[in-house]
């Protein structure tokens, strides 16, 4: 039976809005650099051919000024189905602008609510219209916050233990002195099958980070991400060289275009890429990153946004895990029916549903909306 084709001047771009909706936190967090009281989510949508896209950044309030005032007159009444024709047409508009940073983001959740109501249209799960290659991923639990007391680590830890998860990851860096106790508590507490990893969050300076991955060796630490700032390709291509070789180096979630990831690898500065579509200019920008790192035979792996990235873990053979992050799975579970929930230590998607498999609890969320 011959496919129905269905002209792309039937599906022209009726609507884009965005918002921010602010999630706010018991008490403040923090890892090596940074303290945080709240979450912010950006959040796009796009109307076409009856059906509603769904996209969404993680960033401040401005970042959906720049959708509203300068993206959406590049996608009003365009077709729904040319988003790389959109994709580059919004890179055009935030040229004076200034990117990467805040409207790299800006164009990821337009660019992924775009992929949301492309599946839709075509009526197919999000990972299916990408090519999926398996049907579940692998999560690693995410948090470990410098702010956790013993007990409060010691508790988040065991709450990825009971998902089954066997992947665990917690931050360091802001008192290096007391990152030996946190490693070991970690350690202790997950026990030796479960693998542990760490994140310094550009904290330490080089010769900081190569001491520390030698007491990491120690606990059988088994990913090292951000010792150094990721902009210090140098430095990461120094200590990838020199810590021990069971440590794997781990950055690039600040990587905001397809060419950093260019950069990143011919500096030698990563065993494992890190890609984020919240930041890397939307699961456009994700796809292109990730055949730039499959080039180099480097494996990725997703950075936060666990319901956005859960599609992408499954089409893309290289992708080791995404990263179950304890904000961005709570505030998915806020805001989002269908929020990807991990069970068995995985992420699959639910293929009864089209797109993300996302739909918006507007009621739930409407206070929290900022101007």
């Amino acid at each position: 039976m011959p496919l129905r084709k269905v002209p792309h001047s039937l599906v022209p771009i009726q609507s884009i809005e965005c918002e921010a909706y602010a999630f706010p936190f018991q008490k403040a967090e923090s890892d090596g650099t940074e303290t945080w009281d709240k979450t912010t989510l950006i959040l796009t949508r796009i109307q076409a051919g009856g059906e509603t896209g769904l996209g969404y950044t993680y960033g401040d309030p401005p970042t959906a000024q720049i959708v509203r005032s300068i993206l959406a007159p590049a996608v009003m009444g365009q077709s729904a189905f040319d988003i790389q024709k959109l994709w580059f047409a919004m890179l055009e508009r935030v040229r004076n602008t200034g990117r990467p940073g805040i409207a790299s983001m800006a164009i990821a959740s337009v660019d992924t609510a775009l992929w949301d109501l492309k599946a839709k249209l075509l009526k197919q799960p999000l990972s299916v219209l990408l090519g999926q290659v398996r049907p579940a991923v692998a999560a690693y639990g995410s948090g470990g916050f410098t702010s956790l007391s013993k007990s409060e680590l010691e508790n988040q830890l065991d709450s990825w233990l009971e998902l089954g998860i066997t992947r665990v990851k917690i931050k360091i860096g802001r008192e290096p002195e007391k990152d030996p106790e946190r490693v070991r508590i970690a350690r202790e507490t997950i026990g030796p099958d479960t693998e542990l990893y760490v994140d310094a969050n550009g904290a330490y300076d080089c010769k900081q980070a190569l001491t520390m991955a030698e007491t990491l060796a120690i606990h059988d630490v088994r990913w090292f991400e951000e010792p150094v700032s990721s902009d210090d390709l140098n430095g990461l291509h120094s200590i990838r060289n020199r810590a021990p070789v069971a440590i794997e180096i781990a950055a690039g979630e600040y990587g905001y275009d397809p060419e950093y990831y260019v950069r990143m690898l011919d500096a030698q500065a990563v065993d494992v890429a890190q890609i984020d579509a919240t930041r890397c200019l939307g699961i456009t920008g994700f796809l292109k990153a990730a055949a730039i790192c499959e080039t180099h035979f480097i494996p990725i792996s997703a950075h936060t946004a666990p319901s956005l990235h859960i599609h992408l873990g499954c089409a893309l053979p290289h992708m080791r895990h995404v990263e179950y992050f304890s904000d961005h799975a709570w505030v998915e579970s806020q805001a989002f029916e269908g929020a990807i929930q991990a069970r068995n230590g995985l992420l699959a998607p639910d293929l009864s549903c089209a797109g993300l498999g996302l739909e918006l609890k507007l009621q739930d969320i409407q206070s929290k909306r900022v101007a």
